[in-house]
């Protein structure tokens, strides 16, 4: 970060009327090649966004700014005091059992009781005195859930949580996240590359492109939400052309005659 950059980072406690996340020309450079460009945002407390855009255009970059995790920036961002993570990987110590796991990092040393509390709330309880290793895939990405709930967090950042699970699990854990974000209304930011798992879970989708926030679309649909409605066929098309992707099916390739000899 250069002398001439201005970067300020500061919280904001849960009694205050401020957004959830504020953020004012943020800016994030990675050897002189510019990542994230005079980036706004804002997300409102209790508010579910999901974040889409190709790889490389700076998601991931921006959910670790605002995780705390990375601060050579340039710009304003203001959030919350209580803030978790939960990234595509689970990030489990395996050493650790399962309840050990979910309150690594609290203050106070709380005990398997806690840890099973919030192991409830993502349906396995049942695993508190497990280790990683004996946990499917979809456990594992509870148990980070859980991990991140514990902390009673006012944001919620998830990094492409359900990325590397197959289609039946995604579809019980996007069903779950929805869950948990409708008893504990904190706010979301959800980076994800599906954009109909965008269109299910969010209150709004944003689209980032060029280092900044290009599009936003608000999904004013009742919940729980299905991917064959019209209104939800027609703002994902949206979404698609946003993304330079055809909504329409490849064409079917229509065979070339040989040259006659």
């Amino acid at each position: 970060m250069n002398a001439t950059t201005t970067t300020t980072t500061t919280t904001t406690p849960a009694t205050t009327a401020a957004p959830g996340v504020d953020v004012r020309g943020l800016t994030r450079a990675f050897d002189g090649r510019t990542v994230i460009d005079g980036l706004d945002l804002t997300i409102e407390r209790g508010e579910f966004v999901a974040l889409l855009g190709h790889s490389g255009c700076g998601k991931s970059t921006l959910l670790r700014v605002l995780a705390g995790l990375d601060d050579e920036i340039g710009g304003r961002v203001t959030v919350p005091a209580r803030r978790s993570v939960a990234f595509q990987s689970p990030r489990l110590m395996p050493w650790l059992r399962v309840w050990r796991n979910v309150v690594l990092g609290l203050p106070g040393r709380p005990g398997p009781e806690l840890a099973t509390r919030y192991l409830a709330e993502v349906g396995i309880e049942g695993h508190a005195g497990a280790w990683p290793k004996t946990l499917s895939g979809g456990e594992a990405q509870r148990v980070s859930l859980a991990r991140a709930l514990v902390r009673e967090p006012e944001l919620l950042l998830l990094d492409e949580p359900f990325g590397a699970l197959d289609a039946l699990t995604r579809g019980r854990a996007q069903r779950l996240v929805g869950e948990l974000w409708q008893r504990h209304r904190c706010a979301i930011l959800l980076v994800t590359h599906d954009v109909e798992e965008a269109l299910l879970l969010a209150d709004r989708v944003l689209v980032m492109d060029g280092g900044s926030i290009a599009h936003e679309i608000t999904v004013d649909l009742p919940r729980p939400r299905g991917v064959g409605s019209p209104e939800l066929v027609r703002l994902r098309g949206r979404l698609l052309t946003w993304l330079g992707v055809s909504d329409e099916p490849s064409p079917v390739p229509v065979p070339v005659p040989a040259p006659e000899k």
